[in-house]
């Protein structure tokens, strides 16, 4: 079941108040799952139940996408804003450093959540920030792309599409590496999930020039790459590995940029060995 919590975040302005809608079940360690840019938190939906039997898994919708609202005036969508508030949020929700898992923008959230100490492990799936700056134009005009297409694509079309393995394929063959598993309700989701992301632009932009250099070494770190990732491509896996030499790198074979509908079972498994 979802909900929403609010809380105070620093700025230059004074402290403003963020707030972000998250859904948390299950028992255990606490597990907080983050999620890709223009995505919701729904994408974690189908490795739940193979995960929440073992930990206390916290999905959160990031600041701008899915339920919650965009950051307020003062606050940008910028690396060290998130740290804060997703710092913020595991506080005001009473988890002391959780394990933290995330994919692409998510993955990269997950790492400095990592560096800043505020995580007692990090499992990235295809973090970003380990491009080259030809590799990083790339991913973001796919990503404008996709985006422009899931606002100017109207609704009953996104419908019609949806009901096909064609269709959807067509509309996320670029994230999924088996798009026709998933399913036509959460492919309209996450369309409009897309469309509608107030924080697209402003994450988008806070992105360019952002690249991670630093070691997370006080930490277990896993890194996991989609084999057939098609927007952050797997070479960008042995630069991470370079970078953080005592992470393990985990190779998803038949996994795209988003694998935890491509293949379920192989991600909650890197998701539980990853936050032992």
């Amino acid at each position: 079941m979802s909900a929403t919590v609010s809380f105070k975040v620093p700025s230059a302005h004074g402290p403003q108040t963020v707030t972000l809608s998250y859904a948390r079940e299950g028992a255990g360690e606490p597990l907080l799952l983050l999620h890709g840019i223009g995505h919701h938190r729904q994408a974690w939906d189908p490795v739940l139940h193979l995960v929440a039997g073992e930990r206390d898994v916290i999905s959160v919708d990031l600041p701008g996408f899915g339920a919650s609202p965009a950051l307020p005036d003062g606050l940008r969508h910028d690396l060290p804003t998130m740290n804060a508030a997703l710092g913020a949020l595991c506080g005001t929700l009473g988890i002391d450093r959780p394990h933290v898992a995330g994919n692409s923008l998510g993955g990269l959230l997950a790492l400095e959540m990592g560096r800043a100490g505020l995580a007692r492990s990090v499992t990235a799936l295809s973090p970003a920030g380990f491009w080259t700056e030809a590799e990083r134009r790339y991913a973001f005009g796919v990503l404008r792309a996709m985006r422009g297409i899931a606002v100017r694509t109207p609704l009953p079309l996104v419908e019609r599409f949806s009901r096909t393995a064609t269709g959807r394929t067509l509309l996320t063959s670029t994230i999924y590496a088996r798009p026709a598993r998933r399913s036509p309700e959460a492919v309209v989701a996450e369309t409009l999930a897309l469309a509608g992301a107030t924080g697209f632009e402003e994450t988008l932009r806070a992105g360019i020039g952002v690249q991670f250099t630093d070691d997370v070494s006080s930490i277990p770190v896993t890194v996991a790459w989609g084999a057939k990732d098609r927007l952050l491509v797997p070479r960008q896996g042995v630069r991470a590995k370079r970078l953080i030499p005592h992470a393990r790198l985990v190779r998803l074979p038949g996994c795209g940029h988003v694998p935890m509908n491509d293949d379920p079972a192989l991600v909650a498994r890197v998701l539980l060995d990853g936050s032992r």
